[in-house]
């Protein structure tokens, strides 16, 4: 347990001081939820709306959130890299702390690969990105193959985040639930001990 941890007074129900992230960690990971997640749900309605200037709109909306989610998973791995995460209680076994560690993987993975994905099918297309309006660097030129393959890409990691996300959200709400050991907490604002 750090000494930041044990000197915030946030505590358990036991009494016992929780290790949890940083604020900065938090705020970096909800962000990141909220857009993910609104990305996807806007990416799958895209796929059934017709053709025209609200479906343009939308599109432009759904690529410029999905650069933000792009910079801010730069900036999620960066804080991880420089911060070490709190430690999971002895109480988790060790085959689960491996599946944590693998499913979080493969979240940040998907997350770095889905925008980069998005951003090499728009930027083989004629319009390219713009970001709430503003040009971003075209790297590619007209070619349709290319922005099929990687609209493809685009569609598998999407397929694949949503799977991931559904087993991370359900792992959490087992250590909420059923553990009941702090797990979840570690990334929530923590209350003080009355």
């Amino acid at each position: 347990m750090s000494s930041s941890a044990r000197a915030s007074g946030y505590v358990s129900p036991s009494g016992a001081p929780i290790a949890r992230y940083s604020w900065q960690a938090m705020l970096l990971h909800w962000l990141l939820a909220v857009i993910v997640i609104g990305m996807l749900c806007l990416g799958y309605l895209l796929d059934d709306m017709a053709r025209g200037p609200t479906k343009d709109f939308y599109v432009e909306m759904h690529r410029s959130f999905g650069v933000t989610a792009l910079v801010l998973v730069f900036l999620r791995l960066a804080w991880r890299m420089r911060r070490t995460p709190p430690p999971l209680p002895a109480s988790v076994p060790r085959w689960q702390r491996i599946a944590a560690a693998v499913t979080h993987g493969l979240l940040y993975l998907c997350i770095l690969l889905q925008p980069l994905s998005g951003y090499l099918a728009s930027s083989f297309g004629r319009s390219g990105i713009h970001y709430f309006g503003m040009p971003l660097p075209h790297w590619g030129w007209d070619d349709k193959p290319l922005r099929t393959f990687f609209g493809e890409v685009h569609g598998i990691v999407a397929t694949a985040l949503v799977v991931l996300i559904a087993i991370h959200v359900l792992a959490a709400l087992k250590h909420l639930f059923i553990n009941r050991d702090q797990v979840f907490q570690r990334m929530l604002p923590a209350r003080r001990k009355p």
